[in-house]
């Protein structure tokens, strides 16, 4: 078995970006596996019920043109996880689309494996049948008919189908939607390397150096596994690793404090321990991998709901500052007057900045005065037409409503744009967000291997 394991992750997300200066520095390390995280379900269901990826195709094709000539040359793998930001077949495909014309420019052969995380509803449907589909926090019972307006469903995979495509000795491998630190455990768990200690590193470098200080999700990071710990480097001389930096990063994106659940178990972290080494580095020992009796899979699916249109103003009077919070509900009842029934089944959100617009009722501010508010209209309707009506309507009743104490006789509202109502298309919302019992963690995520050769002409 290998003493120690070193893995080089350059970026937080495949297209935000990473100083090149940096990943020379990682390469001097001679690292053993070249990993990146390219996707989130953070920025929303859209992406992956639309198919779209939340990154740009120039970033990408950036950042990827170093790995791949790195990687190819120093016959390192590369893993990438949640290809095309959602991980579906299209942002799949777009990736590899990518990697190819890559491969051409840069003149590049290797062997290169491909996974999808695609379900099909009809997997979804038996598994509801049999009882093996649960809901996760805050999500409602899946039901036949919201899983049959469904558009896209996909599985978190785990490191099963990508250490499968390694034993295939493929040493590029792109994969759908996959748990974060999958794509940097698969491969020194192969190796033997502890399970708990490779998963935690994983969920570390999933984000590159934001867990140094200062942090950055654009600029690269260096893990080393090692028998009963690992060690944590900056690769830029304008950030260190501390163990307070690595500790609040081990919190992040965790509903419990040292639970970690993903494919076939949790990560137990009750018993870290945080080491601050020289030159900026941490070692991190104690994390422990408890298998789960049934081995589950995170769902994720998303489907349209309508069309969005919105409308942004400002409100500088103290009067209606200080009577915003009665002045929307009048609104929303005049408007829902003026509007036909066809309408009337869309929805209307009123979002105040400088009041509560970021966490609702749950603000614990909510009476503190702002000498100005900022007022975004959204408007969500089942056709383009009916919500572009909704924000048209809401916002000239809004701008001009009588509400006690005016004193203006002109408009209520100051619009930073011309037009005012921006149309922003299709809205989508995750209508699956479930776990998924099975048997077989191989089985939804099929390998496809292809030897890719660049063209001698």
């Amino acid at each position: 078995m290998m003493a120690r394991f070193t893995i080089l992750a350059p970026t937080a997300i495949l297209g935000y970006g990473f100083p090149s200066t940096s990943f020379e520095q990682g390469l001097s390390h001679n690292p053993d596996l070249i990993a990146v995280d390219a996707g989130s379900a953070d920025p929303g269901p859209f992406y992956l019920g639309s198919g779209k990826s939340f990154t740009d195709a120039a970033a990408v094709r950036r950042d990827l043109a170093p790995l791949l000539k790195a990687a190819i040359e120093r016959n390192i793998p590369l893993v990438i996880g949640s290809a095309g930001g959602a991980g579906a077949a299209p942002h799949l495909q777009w990736t590899l689309a990518i990697v190819k014309e890559l491969a051409q420019k840069l003149q590049l052969s290797f062997r290169m494996a491909s996974i999808n995380a695609d379900i099909e509803r009809e997997q979804v449907l038996k598994a509801m049948q049999e009882e093996r589909i649960s809901a996760l926090s805050g999500a409602r019972a899946l039901t036949e008919e919201t899983l049959s307006t469904t558009d896209a469903v996909v599985a978190q995979m785990g490191v099963e189908p990508i250490q499968k495509a390694l034993q295939a000795r493929c040493q590029v491998i792109i994969a759908g939607r996959a748990y974060d630190p999958a794509v940097f455990a698969a491969l020194p768990m192969m190796q033997g390397f502890d399970k708990g200690l490779a998963l935690h590193l994983g969920k570390i470098l999933e984000c590159a150096a934001i867990a140094a200080t200062p942090g950055s999700g654009a600029d690269c990071a260096l893990g080393v596994l090692e028998q009963d710990r690992f060690v944590l480097r900056a690769l830029n001389s304008e950030r260190s690793f501390t163990a307070t930096s690595v500790a609040a990063h081990t919190l992040y994106e965790k509903a419990h404090p040292t639970l970690l659940p993903g494919p076939g178990g949790h990560l137990d972290l009750s018993r870290v321990q945080f080491e601050e080494l020289d030159e900026g580095s941490v070692a991190v020992s104690g994390s422990h991998f408890v298998p789960a009796t049934r081995y589950s899979l995170k769902l994720e699916g998303a489907r349209r709901i309508g069309y969005r249109s919105m409308c942004i103003a400002g409100i500088r009077d103290p009067i209606m500052i200080a009577s915003i919070d009665s002045i929307l509900p009048q609104v929303r009842s005049a408007v829902s007057e003026l509007c036909t029934r066809e309408i009337e089944q869309g929805s209307l959100h009123f979002h105040i900045y400088g009041k509560d617009a970021v966490m609702g009722p749950q603000e614990p501010h909510r009476d503190r005065v702002a000498h100005e508010l900022g007022v975004l209209i959204d408007a969500v309707a089942p056709d383009p037409s009916a919500a572009a009506t909704l924000c048209s309507v809401t916002r000239s009743t809004l701008l001009h409503y009588g509400y006690e104490g005016r004193i203006a006789t002109a408009g209520n509202l100051a619009f930073p744009f011309s037009p005012s109502d921006l149309e922003a298309g299709e809205v989508y919302e995750f209508s699956v967000y479930h776990l998924m019992e099975t048997t077989d963690p191989l089985s939804f995520f099929p390998v496809v291997i292809e030897d890719i050769a660049h063209d001698h002409a």
